[in-house]
């Protein structure tokens, strides 16, 4: 198998799971497309902006259910199963790989699956038969440390694991839903959340981390689009687990105006998946 392309993928609220938009079509089109460039993996290393922990921990259970870790939403949502197998057997890989660089990781045999993980991953391989690896990561972590985190996952893509953050490259709920939460999907998008959202993809296809690292400085509208950065911070994992090269905007919507839906493939096979998916990108 050739080595799979880190990603990072927007999953937005949770009514992706209900309302899959262009995101959910695009992530749909994903997992096959991996499946014929690359061959099916063998199993999905998932880091999500939802699954936080103090140190770095693997969920290490033999197998997965949805969590509805969220309220207020449609009550259908509650409805929705992701049973998935679990991959107990790779935690111990992953868990000598950051000790080998000096990090912390902490096994635990319990599972459950974030809604950033099974609203991605019902899309893209809806079989539920790919085993799933959480990873909890440290959120007070700066974008620097975690690409150092992810640098050292970066072997198992060789090993047919593929490694999936997840999250948001843009996200005010707070900002979305102010009047309730019966806001028109289909909104244009506004000129902050695509400032912003330009400037990430200009800075990842130039490989300018320094720049991105320090995002909250540098990006147009950073602390508007996140006033906490948990859902964006799981990019530098994806991003560091392919390298210093520059990466790819795989797909690039939004929805609620304000709320970017954009992925991203990272590493020297990028560009294959990218091909693959075939999509033109637009905001």
């Amino acid at each position: 198998m050739d080595t799979l392309p880190p990603l990072f993928l927007s999953h937005g609220s949770p009514m992706i799971a209900l309302e899959p938009r262009a995101a959910g079509a695009f992530i749909a089109r994903l997992g096959p497309a991996i499946d014929a460039a690359f061959g099916r993996p063998r199993a999905i290393l998932a880091i999500s902006g939802h699954t936080l922990t103090r140190e770095p921990a693997l969920l290490a259970a033999p197998r997965h259910e949805a969590v509805y870790d969220f309220g207020g939403f449609d009550p259908r949502l509650y409805e929705m199963r992701y049973d998935a197998p679990g991959a107990p057997a790779l935690a111990g890989r992953v868990a000598e790989r950051l000790q080998s660089v000096g990090l912390p990781a902490h096994r635990v045999d319990a599972g459950g699956l974030d809604h950033g993980i099974w609203t991605a991953l019902k899309y893209a391989y809806p079989g539920a038969d790919v085993p799933v690896l959480p990873l909890g990561w440290p959120p007070n972590w700066a974008p620097r440390r975690l690409f150092e985190l992810g640098a050292a996952l970066a072997p198992l893509a060789d090993e047919g694991v593929l490694i999936v953050g997840t999250g948001g490259i843009t996200h005010n709920l707070r900002r979305i839903f102010a009047g309730g939460l019966r806001v028109d999907a289909d909104q244009a998008v506004t000129p902050e959340s695509l400032a912003f959202r330009d400037w990430f993809a200009a800075r990842t296809a130039a490989a300018d981390w320094e720049a991105l690292f320090d995002y909250r400085t540098l990006a147009p509208h950073a602390v508007l689009m996140h006033p906490t950065d948990e859902h964006l911070l799981p990019f530098f994992v994806a991003a560091g687990a392919g390298g210093n090269g520059p990466a790819l905007r795989i797909h690039a919507s939004h929805t609620h105006g304000d709320l970017g839906m954009d992925a991203y493939a990272f590493g020297a096979t990028a560009a294959r998946l990218a091909a693959a998916t075939a999509e033109t990108v637009a905001a």
